[in-house]
């Protein structure tokens, strides 16, 4: 008789869970070789392009799902989402620079002003960071519900989705009430 091995289950539970994370990340970071596409770079450049910026954002997206299955990201909050794509996404651009230079020239290097450069990409994630949680918050809790009968992450993760929509619910209703009965006055 062989004993369950918890360690690789729950490696497994929190792969699968980590998935909406990935493809959001990866998608999104796929864009910039359809962006590569479009002015006029060739389809090579273009695939390198989407694979360098796509990988790394997938990678720090499936991150992000595993840390608010955990309970370590508040649910639904853009703060959160913002503090770890301020780190996340500067990082991941200056992969995709360096590794984009190297595959594409053979050189390792990558943009000239690197301090100036994670600046300008640090401020530009708040609107990565709105348009990832955008989409994680539509993709993952249907991804875990899916999940949620052969996975005990995954279920434990969609009951608090469900238990914190059913409280905005409550609290938007009871605005709307409040509302009415302040017109009916």
């Amino acid at each position: 008789m062989t004993v369950p091995n918890r360690g690789a289950a729950r490696v497994r539970e929190l792969a699968e869970v980590s998935r909406p994370g990935f493809a959001v990340g990866f998608l999104a970071g796929s864009v910039a070789g359809l962006m590569a596409l479009i002015v006029g770079q060739p389809i090579g450049w273009a695939m390198v392009s989407a694979l360098a910026l796509g990988l790394p954002l997938g990678l720090l997206g499936a991150v992000y799902s595993v840390l608010i299955a955990l309970g370590k990201v508040r649910l639904g909050g853009f703060a959160p989402a913002c503090l770890f794509w301020l780190i996340g996404f500067p990082l991941s651009r200056l992969s995709q620079e360096v590794l984009t230079r190297l595959v594409l020239t053979g050189e390792l290097g990558g943009p000239p002003d690197v301090l100036g450069f994670l600046a300008y990409q640090g401020l530009i994630s708040a609107g990565f960071a709105f348009g990832f949680l955008w989409m994680h918050e539509r993709l993952a809790p249907r991804w875990w519900h899916r999940m949620s009968g052969q996975n005990p992450t995954a279920l434990r993760v969609y009951d608090r989705y469900a238990s914190h929509a059913r409280v905005m619910w409550e609290a938007r209703e009871a605005r709307k009430r409040r509302r009415e009965a302040s017109k009916a006055r």
